[in-house]
C-alpha cells in the first residue's frame, strides 16, 4: 500500500536531488525564477 508519508518523504528526496543539484549550477537560479509562472500554470493544468 501506497501512503500520504510514502509519497511524502519521496516529495522530499527529490527536493532535495533538485536543490543539491540546483547548487552546482549558479546560472541556473536566474532560469528558475523566470520559469517559475510556467511551472505553475503547467501544475495547474494537470489538475
Amino acid at each position: 500500500m501506497y501512503t500520504i508519508e510514502m509519497a511524502y518523504a519521496r516529495m522530499r528526496e527529490l527536493q532535495d536531488l533538485a536543490n543539491r543539484s540546483r547548487a552546482h549550477r549558479p546560472a541556473s537560479a536566474e532560469r528558475t525564477t523566470q520559469a517559475k509562472p510556467a511551472r505553475a500554470a503547467a501544475r495547474a493544468e494537470k489538475r
